[in-house]
């Protein structure tokens, strides 16, 4: 299984912090956004690599980051060519340069690079192991207005996904979609076909809902909290409560 972090957005709404430095890189205590996740994720015997792809104009800095690393399994860098927020590819088509640029033909793990999770992911790797089908998370989210900020789903008691809505007005349920997935390597042909068929690019929720209508696709409850870091004042808080 390759673990690919998607690290290519521009983050506008942390300027100026991130005008120039990305997101992921950071600090939040004594460590930076992107190593808290791959302190949890690099010893899974599961995972053979890291793949962290980001913009062109911050590949320098990320490429000097990994100097400063020494994770057991190989960390990649990509650069997805772009260099403005407005010419940024999406998750979505980022996610497929990937694929095609490293020749993966694996099992994926697809992660936002900007959230810090109070878990970890070693129960979402068994979860996929145990579902056999690509996974997504989910969690409840009792707020209509956080509801119609992101992705929601419908499930059946076995979790199965039966409808994915991205950003919907009125949501099918509570159950909200955090940019987190798991993808079974015969699922990776959908990617570009969801993109031929039109379906939107920026979110990677885009993708997960055009798997519940072309494969199988199941939901894990989150265990725990996360901490989305999409503002300077989120940012100071995490700072607050993991330092």
């Amino acid at each position: 299984m390759k673990n690919i972090i998607i690290a290519a957005g521009y983050a506008t709404r942390l300027y100026p912090l991130t005008e120039n430095f990305p997101k992921p890189l950071l600090k939040v205590g004594d460590r930076n956004i992107l190593e808290r996740m791959l302190d949890d994720i690099d010893p899974f015997p599961e995972i053979d690599s890291h793949i962290i792809v980001t913009n062109h104009k911050f590949t320098p800095i990320f490429q000097e980051w990994l100097k400063t690393t020494s994770y057991e399994k190989p960390v990649t860098i990509i650069d997805d060519g772009t260099t403005s927020n407005d010419k940024r590819l999406g998750a979505v088509r980022d996610l497929l340069l990937v694929i095609k640029d490293c020749n993966i033909n694996d099992d994926i793990m697809v992660l936002a690079a900007d959230n810090i999770l109070e878990f970890s992911l070693r129960g979402f790797i068994d979860y996929f192991n145990e579902k056999g089908t690509s996974v997504i998370m989910c969690h409840h989210e009792p707020e209509l207005k956080r509801l119609q900020r992101t992705g929601v789903i419908a499930v059946n008691d076995e979790m199965k996904v039966l409808e994915m809505q991205e950003k919907p007005e009125t949501p099918v349920s509570n159950w909200a979609v955090p940019p987190f997935y798991i993808y079974s390597k015969n699922d990776l042909p959908l990617i570009k076909e969801c993109l031929d068929h039109g379906c939107g690019f920026d979110a990677p929720g885009n993708l997960a809902h055009y798997l519940t209508e072309t494969s199988a696709l199941h939901a894990w409850p989150m265990p725990a909290g996360r901490f989305d870091i999409g503002s300077l004042d989120s940012y100071k808080e995490a700072q607050i409560r993991f330092s």
